[in-house]
């Protein structure tokens, strides 16, 4: 089944397919993450079921909760726990599932918590505060039940709150990030750096956490930290946070092996110290991925209205003048001319004067969104100045730019909305008209005049003795 598919049945109202469906994938996550258990009762080093269960509310809305509820008993009752013990387990990993993500709606931005660093950090504490409640609850029902002794409720407790906060802010941004921009493909040059950088990290990560150096007493785990810092720069969020599952994944097998920096002490502390790197490194990871994907919309978006008409959206004077200049350096090359296209609005100081400057803007945008229609991907459309707009139409002659300049006329008289607008339209082509930008600017400017007296002439009225007024 495909994505698409997934989500029209996931918007039917109350649907059983997708509750039944998140309890199943629940029961697979909780068996993946007690197969990770290292000590004590409830010891272990990644819940996923935790990010799973907060990325599904936040994905498909709070009335998905009954699925959670229904993995989670059912993944008790198929390890033989006690009945009452199963009920509190499945109620603590509820409320703490409804709570992170509550959280993260409330405070950070919530499906858009990984667009702003502050929001990252918000949705990493939101999910350590929810991880606290379910350890809570599922503790005392555990004590409870005498599933377990009291006396070891504080290093359960703290290897339990460990766990489901390592799966919430590692397990969950991958999910989120992974629905959210499912849709997006790397290039090959990427995708070639991007297994390039995963290749790496497993010899690495296979060197540290391995029987190869087998020596525990250097803290070479920072080793990996350049390789995480490489996919936050040259990746996005959604490629850091699965590195950081993958080195996630080599720490812990080396450590249950007895391999690694972790490998120290008791299997408690051990688990301690792997929990504590793996959540650290997941979120400041996640963050600087975040950073740096900010800063690079920000410069972006800087360089779009450097070359952008504010009022049209089309390129500005700027950005047309470095287009011509590049065509023309193209034609050295190749030998393949181009044409311009000069377009001049007519009447628009009449509809500023009749109307307004407001509807005069509106015009103004109702021609920017026109050309925008009839520009091919390479077409380039700018606001020249004023009413006065240019078209670049790269490896054309005079006859296609004349059919382009047709099509727009065609458009333009054809469009309901009022007040009704005209356009005049110059072409000139690339060198034959002119073998400078100025030049070939001067010659469109000429035809299009030409092209207004013509129409001026056309509809000018007649006297008696046949004379033009």
């Amino acid at each position: 089944m495909g994505w698409r598919e997934w989500k029209r049945l996931s918007q039917r109202p109350n649907n059983l397919f997708l509750v039944t469906s998140l309890a199943l994938v629940y029961l697979a996550a909780g068996k993946l993450g007690l197969s990770m258990a290292f000590g004590r009762p409830g010891s272990v080093v990644i819940w996923p079921s935790t990010g799973m269960a907060i990325a599904a509310l936040l994905i498909f809305g709070n009335r998905v909760w009954p699925g959670i509820a229904l993995g989670t008993l059912s993944l008790r009752l198929l390890t033989h726990a006690p009945i009452f013990a199963s009920l509190g387990i499945a109620a603590g990993n509820t409320v703490e599932a409804l709570a992170g993500a509550y959280l993260v709606l409330r405070f950070a931005n919530g499906m858009r918590c990984f667009e702003r660093a502050q929001d990252t950090f918000k949705f990493a504490l939101g999910g350590v505060v929810a991880a606290a409640v379910g350890a809570t609850i599922g503790i005392v029902s555990l004590g409870v039940t005498s599933v377990i002794k009291w006396v070891y409720f504080k290093d359960v407790w703290l290897s339990w709150w460990l766990g489901h906060a390592a799966g919430a802010v590692v397990i969950g941004p991958i999910l989120i990030l992974w629905s959210l921009h499912a849709q997006e493909r790397l290039n090959w040059a990427k995708l070639g750096e991007l297994t390039i950088l995963l290749t790496s990290m497993l010899v690495v990560g296979q060197i540290i956490f391995g029987p190869l150096l087998h020596m525990r007493s250097y803290p070479l785990e920072y080793v990996c930290i350049p390789f995480l810092v490489w996919a936050a720069f040259r990746f996005g969020p959604r490629e850091a946070a699965t590195a950081t599952l993958v080195l996630a994944g080599l720490a812990f097998r080396g450590t249950v092996r007895g391999f690694g920096p972790f490998a120290l002490g008791t299997r408690t502390e051990s688990l301690l110290f792997l929990q504590t790197f793996i959540g650290i490194v997941a979120v400041m990871t996640l963050a600087l991925a975040v950073t740096t994907a900010e800063r690079m919309r920000a410069e972006q978006q800087i360089r779009s209205l450097a070359v952008t008409d504010p009022l049209t959206g089309l390129a500005n004077y700027r950005k047309l003048i470095d287009v011509l200049d590049f065509e023309i350096r193209r034609f050295s090359r190749t030998g393949r001319p181009f044409s311009i296209l000069l377009l001049d609005m007519d009447g628009l100081k009449a509809i500023n004067d009749l109307h307004g400057h407001l509807i005069g803007s509106r015009a103004l945008r109702r021609m920017g969104d026109i050309l925008r229609v009839y520009c091919r991907d390479i077409d380039t459309a700018a606001r020249y100045g004023g009413d006065e707009f240019v078209l670049v139409i790269p490896e054309t002659g005079r006859k296609e730019a004349q059919q382009v300049a047709s099509r727009i006329r065609e458009r333009v008289s054809g469009d309901a909305e009022t007040p009704k607008i005209s356009v005049s339209i110059g072409s000139a082509v690339y060198p034959r008209d002119g073998e400078t930008r100025d030049a070939l600017l001067e010659s469109a400017d000429r035809a299009l005049y030409e092209m207004k007296r013509k129409s001026s002439q056309q509809w000018q009225p007649a006297r008696k003795d046949g004379a033009a007024l």
